[in-house]
């Protein structure tokens, strides 16, 4: 199964045919899709008409520097914000928290955009990509984040992905550019890294997205293609029953796999439900990289159909307009 990047605002005739395709599962959204409100909502629109099956439309909208869509949206902060609040009121901290996912979640879904791809329960410990992405330092401390930001999600209707498992805030290079490898031991991932994600996987999020950093003290491979991570630790340790997305398999981390149809045979078979093909210009050649594979169909169902709120909904929501302007403040 994949989910695709389309070029921009509007659909292209070519685009048109992968939706048809029956291993395209979806489309994620990035800036270079958004002009506006109306047109982001006519655009998945568009999506789920061209598919002969349901679509999950989804987007990357966690705030800070990462938020695709900003005008007329709420200028959402970066998740580091809340690490200060806690050290001096941890209940209202993780309160704050839980409305800045609600808030999130509830203008993603008036827009008619199923998933934004969200908590990032990665650690702050200096990573490049992650910076103020992340809630915290302190595993304990994220992990609390963590159960909030997915009560949050749940409460506005939106499925909760767990991101990048196993952790990617320990090790510095930013994986969209470079190999990343983190060498430390199992139990030292298991005791700080994986302690958010465990928090997660109890408060019942719904997905998980894998990291490409390579863990040598546990495996050779990347964690995104790798079945020590994926069946053995998170699916039977972890006990973690819902969907399992690959990143991007466009970043430079990936391409340790080899080429496109080994990128995209490896994560499936280590046991990714969705391959994420954000760049255009990949998505012919994974479409056929796929072809003949048996397709687990049913993986996103539980994420895919939970309909629209609409913007007028939300509008009319007197908590919408206190929680936007609480959330203003702090970005």
């Amino acid at each position: 199964m994949l989910v695709i990047g389309v070029a921009g605002t509007e659909l292209t005739a070519q685009e048109r045919d992968w939706l048809q395709h029956d291993a395209c599962a979806g489309v994620i959204l990035f800036t270079r899709n958004f002009a506006s409100k109306a047109q982001v909502a006519e655009l998945s629109q568009a999506i789920r008409e061209a598919a002969p099956r349901p679509q999950l439309v989804c987007v990357d909208q966690e705030g800070g520097r990462v938020q695709r869509f900003r005008e007329g949206y709420s200028a959402l902060p970066p998740l580091e914000v809340f690490d200060a609040q806690y050290r001096s009121d941890p209940a209202a901290a993780l309160e704050t928290a839980e409305q800045h996912a609600w808030l999130m979640a509830s203008e993603v879904r008036a827009s008619g955009v199923d998933l934004s791809f969200a908590p990032v329960v990665d650690l702050g410990r200096g990573n490049r990509a992650i910076g103020n992405r992340a809630f915290s330092g302190d595993p304990q401390v994220v992990a609390e984040f963590t159960r909030a930001y997915v009560r949050g999600m749940h409460a506005a209707g939106m499925a909760a992905t767990l991101k990048h498992f196993p952790g990617h805030g320990s090790v510095l290079e930013d994986t969209h550019f470079d190999d990343a490898v983190d060498p430390r031991p199992l139990d030292e991932i298991r005791a700080l890294d994986l302690v958010p994600f465990t928090a997660g996987i109890d408060a019942k999020a719904d997905a998980v997205m894998m990291a490409h950093v390579v863990y040598p003290g546990v495996a050779p491979e990347p964690a995104g293609y790798s079945k020590v991570w994926i069946e053995d630790i998170l699916r039977r340790e972890m006990g973690f029953r819902g969907v399992v997305f690959s990143d991007d398999i466009g970043m430079a981390a990936a391409f340790s796999a080899g080429g496109i149809k080994q990128r995209v045979d490896q994560h499936l078979d280590a046991g990714c439900d969705v391959v994420l093909v954000c760049h255009p210009e990949l998505v012919e050649e994974s479409l056929k990289a796929v072809e003949g594979r048996d397709l687990n169909t049913a993986a996103l169902l539980g994420l895919i159909g939970r309909g629209p709120m609409g913007w007028d909904g939300l509008l009319a929501d007197a908590r919408y307009g206190d929680t936007r302007g609480r959330l203003e403040g702090l970005a």
